[in-house]
């Protein structure tokens, strides 16, 4: 199965990437045990379907440490060549304190010994607490190593606008921001949206799927109670839900994706990534992998055979003006990790 070239995008002159990020949050704990293995010989599977480009971070387990080893199996298995089809971006999220050149050149030399990498394609970077200043120190720092070749690009992942602003005017040069996004999470397109496309940044949406909430599974059920969740994931945005809205109108979020899939015949998770995929300032949308446990590469290659229409787009939006304003309960992009 080969994917059509609407699929990738030129993020950067040196990074074409698969609009689709497998994301590898999932082996990092309370998504169920992963094989090693099996999840290496999983990544093959993405690889060979051309969803080749990877979002990990250093505390998602050992999601680095299947990179390098991914990375070896490929120069065995086909040639250092082959490496040239994979791209990988990963996090650095360290605690809020003092930053120095040694701190941050140990934890990004970390962080390319794991991957068995003389570079990072793209590190995106998050801090804790804005109230703390020394994040700047440490992107000067990341700038610094960038320019020594150590790091490619330079991203962030969680900032809101107003210190996504601050970033820039401070000259560090951003490529993109990982931020929550869905057609229930639209936060992004209060603000963020527009300040990134007047400033050449991508972003990159997580949270597309719910962690599965958007689904057939969930459509014309009752509401799931407590401990009835078996991944992180599913808990995490099921709060969600319940801060936008509640269950009966999730439902009828649910049905009005399941009208739009069957009229484009594809599935609920296909239009809900579709939807974000085609903001403009949207460069690639991160859909869990549980390697090794499920895929979903068949249904997932769908999102690129379809485009949503004017009269799709609004009824997605019309179920949002019936739910709460999460912009004004939780705040702008990566606030809800954040004490307001």
């Amino acid at each position: 199965m080969k994917l059509p070239e609407s699929s990738r995008i030129q993020l950067t002159p040196d990074l074409n990437i698969c609009r689709i990020l497998n994301g590898m949050w999932q082996v990092s704990g309370g998504h169920g045990r992963i094989n090693r293995k099996q999840a290496i010989a999983s990544m093959f599977d993405y690889m060979d379907a051309d969803f080749t480009t990877w979002d990990l971070a250093d505390h998602y387990g050992p999601a680095e440490d299947f990179i390098g080893e991914f990375r070896q199996q490929i120069i065995h298995q086909r040639g250092p060549e082959a490496l040239a089809n994979l791209q990988a971006f990963t996090k650095w999220v360290p605690r809020p304190t003092k930053m120095t050149r040694q701190v941050v050149e140990e934890n990004i030399d970390i962080s390319r010994q794991r991957m068995g990498v003389e570079s990072l394609d793209l590190m995106q970077f998050h801090w804790w607490e804005y109230g703390n200043p020394n994040y700047l120190d440490a992107l000067k720092y990341m700038a610094e190593l960038q320019a020594e070749g150590k790091i490619k690009h330079l991203a962030l992942t969680n900032f809101d606008t107003e210190h996504l602003k601050i970033i820039l005017d401070s000259g560090i040069n951003i490529v993109s921001n990982q931020v929550q996004f869905s057609v229930l999470d639209r936060r992004p397109e209060v603000k963020m949206v527009k300040f990134c496309q007047e400033n050449n940044i991508k972003l990159f949406a997580y949270g597309t799927l719910g962690g599965g909430l958007f689904s057939e599974k969930y459509l014309g059920k009752s509401e799931p109670g407590w401990g009835m969740f078996q991944t992180a994931s599913l808990n995490k945005y099921m709060n969600m839900v319940k801060a936008w809205g509640d269950w009966t109108l999730f439902q009828s979020l649910l049905q009005t994706l399941k009208e739009i899939a069957d009229k484009h015949g594809v599935s609920i998770a296909n239009v809900a990534v579709r939807y974000v995929l085609e903001n403009p300032a949207v460069a690639g949308a991160i859909v869990g992998a549980r390697l090794g446990v499920s895929q979903h590469i068949e249904d997932n290659a769908k999102v690129f055979e379809f485009s949503l229409d004017a009269e799709d787009v609004e009824k997605i939006q019309a179920i949002g003006e019936r739910s709460r304003n999460l912009f004004e309960l939780i705040g702008d992009c990566g606030d809800e990790y954040r004490r307001r």
